[in-house]
């Protein structure tokens, strides 16, 4: 009696265009890790929707003749995605030399790299909700809210929804509609 077994509609975990564009364009060059948070949402949208667990694996050798290609943790299915301006000037700004890792996500390989994601997007999150908050959002900002908010976008623009299935690396378009 005590637990509950029906189903709730998925609460909507997205903000639109002007959002994104407020998030892009805040000044936050006094709070770094809060920059950094930033940054990763927005790479995250820019590749189309990235999962956070796909983006803190990339590898610098994910990267050849301008596309990004790797496959998603969960599904193993490939994705290629166009390395745009944007991303590349992202990607610069957090290469470190002699990483393997394309973000400092994950800084070593000894075995922790499942642990140094989760604490890396914990901390992340936590700065996003920060920065929602700063920004008087509607919503509070997580990397999942990146993810979310590129797939709504995409749908509001007309893009077929088999082709937003696509883009994400999901299985089936039911899993996409939700």
């Amino acid at each position: 009696r005590a637990v509950y077994t029906g189903i709730d509609k998925t609460t909507k975990r997205a903000v639109g265009m002007a959002d994104i564009r407020r998030i892009k364009e805040a000044d936050l060059r006094a709070a770094p890790r809060m920059e950094f948070a930033r940054d990763m949402f927005l790479l995250s949208f820019y590749l189309r929707g990235i999962a956070p667990i796909d983006l803190a694996f990339l590898r610098k050798t994910d990267i050849c003749h301008g596309y990004l290609a790797y496959a998603r943790h969960k599904t193993g299915q490939r994705m290629r995605v166009l390395v745009e301006p944007e991303i590349q000037r992202l990607f610069d700004k957090y290469a470190a030399p002699g990483a393997k890792f394309l973000l400092p996500l994950i800084t070593k390989e000894d075995g922790t790299e499942r642990n140094q994601y989760r604490n890396s997007t914990r901390n992340i999150n936590r700065h996003l909700k920060r920065l929602s908050a700063r920004l008087h959002l509607s919503a509070p900002l997580t990397l999942y809210v990146a993810r979310h908010s590129w797939a709504s976008i995409a749908q509001s623009e007309h893009i077929p929804i088999g082709v937003i299935c696509g883009a994400m690396g999901h299985d089936s378009e039911t899993t996409t509609q939700i």
